[in-house]
């Protein structure tokens, strides 16, 4: 790489804050990153609100994410109220909303981002070292209290997990929003079946800031500079100075050390945490927030899960005034009643579209009736009942696959929590591939679907798995969650039925009375065959209500593996069934 230019720090006061552009954070490998620091005027202690990642300091919100801007502000107008907005950043904090309550904002670009030099390779072991670090140096300044928090989305939460395992001594808190923790079943291979996000995710949101892109990036409009540093570098040695984030991924099919040295082991967290899901967030997100929140061993740690965008109520009112309760109570000391909250807080999805706040003690919910809806294939219907006839169904094994139903409720259902499947199938050649959808549908047969966290049309819940991945781990499953090592392949034989246990992912939907619950088991990816928005017509995740989690790499699904037929297997002893979790009325 060229030689890495001296870049002087400055420092000026504008709108009511004290900024230090490009502050250097050395760190033990010689590498010198890159930070914004956004503190009060007013010399004092304060805690810290720090982020370490990808995006690049300098991209504005409004340039960078158009699409997500847009629909942001539109549906929650309050964040435009109380501040100038020209600091906003995809998936951090606003500054203006917290120097004036007494924090510091530190917003680092991680090596090879934005204005840190280095080789650029996403969520990699030494982004791990580079934070903790960065942790202990914050916590030490003059303008530092000593307590440090972390507060972001997805990449800023993901990394959270990661590094609070570590025990940063200057970590005080964590609030990891909408992020995952484990890059195999999370996002990077649904049940072992390679996701395509990555592909998509690198090109839109990481090469376009990579350090070096100078001239040709996007200009911090605060500064008039570059958002990717202060050189312009050849496209030659920019592709020599980063990880191909996808092609790393396909790399290793299987659970091997390469996914497990980035990702948490979430029973050495021990810090105070906030853990944020989406019920939406299907194939990216929420299984890290849940399973982080049970698996964490803080004692003092709670959940809440919501719905709507990505990215929306993390800025919105309702999601600063959580924020700001949690992190006065762990980083200020303040005595505000904080540890008197319910550690469970949910906010319930109706079918209508709201969302109706409700607190628990416990995850998942203790009063639960886990309940089985038996597969008949015969009626292509879920009953409450096995069936004692054996039947079987056959499909094109990368086709649309079977929906069976439920009759229309005779009251109301909640569906609230884990979910699974228990299938019995064989195939005609030697794998197959399960996507599994828990759908809804009004009285008129009208599916009804929510806006996710990356897609404006996401399902109820879904769920995946290769059948040659479908070896348990006793240890780890329970019924309502299996858990496959994913660390063998078991080849089918032609014909053979093969008994398969299927994770689907946490969620939640009240169903009205007369409506009706469908549960679709299918070769390819969920396709929404209704209307689209003009916000889903535009916006590059969305894909019909997979979110960018698509599953369709030739490599992955080659036609003579995947393409033949598949048969489901149900009744006379084998009790195929979809496990949901009804909460009682």
């Amino acid at each position: 790489m060229s030689e890495v230019p001296e870049v002087e720090a400055r420092t000026e006061d504008r709108d009511g804050m004290r900024i230090t552009w490009h502050q250097p954070i050395p760190v033990d490998d010689g590498l010198v990153l890159r930070s914004d620091v956004y503190r009060p005027i007013e010399d004092g202690k304060y805690p810290v609100i720090l982020t370490y990642g990808i995006y690049a300091k300098g991209v504005a919100y409004q340039e960078g994410y158009p699409h997500q801007w847009g629909k942001m502000v539109e549906d929650y107008p309050e964040i435009l109220e109380g501040s100038t907005n020209k600091y906003q950043n995809w998936e951090v904090t606003d500054p203006e909303r917290w120097i004036p309550h007494g924090y510091v904002c530190l917003r680092i670009d991680s090596r090879g981002a934005g204005w840190s030099p280095g080789f650029m390779s996403p969520n990699c072991p030494r982004e791990i070292e580079d934070l903790y670090q960065c942790i202990e140096w914050a916590g030490t300044q003059e303008w530092s209290n000593g307590k440090v928090g972390m507060l972001g989305i997805s990449y800023y939460s993901r990394n959270q997990w990661r590094v609070a395992a570590k025990h940063p001594p200057h970590l005080a808190a964590i609030i990891p929003w909408e992020g995952g923790n484990d890059p195999y079943r999370d996002s990077g291979y649904h049940g072992g079946i390679l996701s395509q996000f990555t592909k998509l995710w690198s090109k839109v949101q990481v090469a376009n800031v990579q350090y070096g892109r100078g001239e040709s990036a996007r200009k911090n409009p605060n500064t008039g500079e570059s958002a990717a540093g202060p050189v312009t570098l050849s496209d030659e040695e920019l592709a020599a100075n980063r990880d191909n984030a996808f092609q790393s991924l396909k790399s290793h099919p299987l659970d091997d050390e390469w996914h497990q040295v980035r990702r948490a082991d979430f029973s050495q967290i021990q810090v105070p945490l906030l853990s944020c899901a989406n019920w939406g967030g299907q194939g990216i997100h929420p299984r890290g927030n849940f399973n982080g929140f049970i698996e964490s061993a803080s004692e003092q740690k709670w959940l809440e899960a919501h719905g709507d965008s990505h990215w929306s109520l993390f800025s919105s009112d309702y999601g600063l005034d959580l924020q700001k309760r949690f992190f006065d109570h762990f980083l200020k000391d303040i005595d505000n009643g904080w540890d008197k909250t319910p550690r469970v807080m949910l906010n319930i999805r109706h079918a209508d579209g709201r969302f109706v706040r409700r607190d628990e003690n416990e995850w998942p919910i203790a009063r639960i009736q886990w309940t089985k809806f038996y597969l008949d294939t015969a009626n292509k219907a879920l009953s409450r009942e096995p069936i004692p006839d054996a039947g079987e169904i056959e499909y094109d094994a990368l086709g649309d696959g079977v929906t069976f139903w439920m009759p229309p409720l005779e009251e109301e259902m909640e569906i609230t929590g884990p979910m699974a499947s228990k299938l019995f199938v064989s195939s005609s050649t030697e794998d197959a591939d399960l996507f599994l959808v828990l759908r809804v549908f009004d009285p008129d047969g009208k599916e009804i679907t929510f806006m996710g966290s990356t897609d404006p049309n996401t399902a109820i819940a879904n769920g995946w798995l290769r059948v040659s991945h479908r070896a348990l781990d006793p240890e780890k499953s329970t019924e309502y969650r299996p858990y496959h090592p994913h660390d063998r392949i078991e080849p089918l034989e032609p014909g053979e039925i093969y008994e398969c246990d299927v994770e689907i992912v946490s969620s939640c939907i009240v169903v009205p009375k007369g409506w009706r619950v469908a549960f679709s088991v299918r070769g390819q990816d969920y396709i929404y065959s209704g209307e689209l928005a003009e916000f889903a017509k535009k916006f590059h995740y969305g894909t019909r209500g997979t979110g960018g989690m698509v599953h369709r790499d030739p490599d992955d699904r080659p036609m003579s593996v995947f393409g033949g037929r598949v048969k489901l297997h149900a009744g006379g002893g084998r009790d195929a069934y979809l496990l949901l979790p009804i909460i009682p009325a």
